[in-house]
């Protein structure tokens, strides 16, 4: 019998196990780029209704993380950030369409996978630190309080840490309760953006960020997310031509009426998974919370995603970063897979693409015997 979404509290607390990297990049792109709220949270809202109910695993919609990063310093327009989204979408749908992304997958053995694996869930733990330490104490308080909850079925450990997180905010900043007493109701449609699309944001969308984003995707987005998805859910399975297609169409769509750049992420499934989710649900679930906010509170995102404090955020993404690491435990005790494992790893942690190559040639290289370790 195929497995059906649930939409229990279990899944309603795996649903906010992704906002550790969704919520900073939305509110990058809303105060430093001026990119329309609506659009932006309505075609990640879409997204994930359409993922959750496609695939019923939570597979999760991510901001793209090298082309947020790389717009928010550059300081470039939202034309230039929504062109990029157009090629991106390309480049994957091609890619998929046209079954290329099998013979880069069949380099993708197990030590390279896990290490890409492995890499990313360090990442995770580390900047999941860094946001705690801003805030120790609360960060103690949360983490101590989610571990103790994360076995219990009746008591969700994420409903507990944001309403930790809710109650800290408004007592670190007493104003915040007259901002959101502030915040008003106002229902407003995405509108059809294409328009302000130039050819020159193409190319600079393009070379700025397309081409950069490419290896982080290859190696978190389509390799590694598939590799998850069908160790934790073998009943559900995945390939990552399925992937390309999907973060292609979307991208190519998401543009379109205000969307910025979106992929699949391992570390996201990771967060949904650690805290509860097992199905689609949580992704149909926090993408109707998602769509909800865009259409009728989309001028007040900034000031309700207040209630969310760094260190809680940080909570998030260190039990997801940590959850998406121990994966790696069935690498086995072969001394060569563990050592290429760990290299990927490192060289994940700095650059997704280079920890790909490197994993490729140093695998191939001790597979055929060139080098001995």
């Amino acid at each position: 019998m195929k497995t059906k979404n649930r939409y229990d509290a279990m899944e309603w607390a795996g649903a906010f196990g992704d906002i550790g990297t969704l919520i900073p990049f939305v509110v990058a792109y809303i105060t430093i780029l001026g990119v329309d709220p609506l659009g932006l949270l309505f075609m990640f809202g879409i997204s994930k209704i359409a993922a959750g109910l496609y695939y019923k695993t939570p597979i999760p919609i991510q901001p793209m993380k090298a082309i947020g990063a790389a717009a928010v310093a550059g300081g470039i327009t939202p034309a230039a950030l929504f062109a990029s989204g157009l090629t991106t979408g390309l480049f994957w749908l091609l890619i998929g369409l046209t079954g290329t992304i099998k013979y880069v997958a069949a380099l993708a053995t197990k030590p390279v996978v896990r290490g890409i694996m492995l890499g990313l869930g360090m990442s995770f733990v580390v900047e999941g630190i860094h946001r705690m330490v801003a805030s120790p104490t609360l960060a103690a308080i949360c983490l101590t309080t989610t571990f103790l909850l994360l076995s219990n079925p009746k008591i969700p450990a994420m409903f507990v840490l944001l309403l930790i997180g809710v109650v800290a905010a408004l007592i670190g900043n007493p104003e915040l309760l007259g901002e959101l007493a502030q915040v008003s109701v106002g229902f407003r449609l995405p509108e059809f953006g294409l328009h302000q699309i130039k050819w020159d944001d193409i190319v600079t969308g393009t070379l700025l960020f397309t081409l950069p984003q490419i290896p982080l995707t290859l190696g978190n987005a389509v390799v590694a997310i598939a590799a998850e998805n069908n160790d934790l859910f073998p009943d559900r399975p995945v390939t990552e031509k399925t992937m390309c297609i999907s973060q292609g169409i979307m991208n190519l769509v998401a543009p379109m009426f205000g969307g910025v750049p979106m992929c699949h992420g391992a570390g996201g499934m990771a967060g949904h998974v650690r805290f509860g989710a097992r199905t689609g649900g949580s992704l149909v679930i926090l993408g109707s919370i998602v769509i909800v906010i865009a259409l009728f509170f989309s001028q007040s995102v900034a000031v309700i995603f207040k209630m969310f404090p760094p260190a809680v955020l940080g909570v998030i993404l260190f039990l997801a970063g940590a959850e998406l690491a121990v994966t790696v435990r069935d690498i086995g005790t072969k001394k060569s897979e563990f050592y290429v494992m760990v290299v990927v790893a490192g060289f994940a942690m700095w650059h997704m693409g280079v920890a790909f190559l490197v994993g490729v040639i140093l695998d191939n290289a001790l597979r055929r015997g060139w080098i001995k370790i």
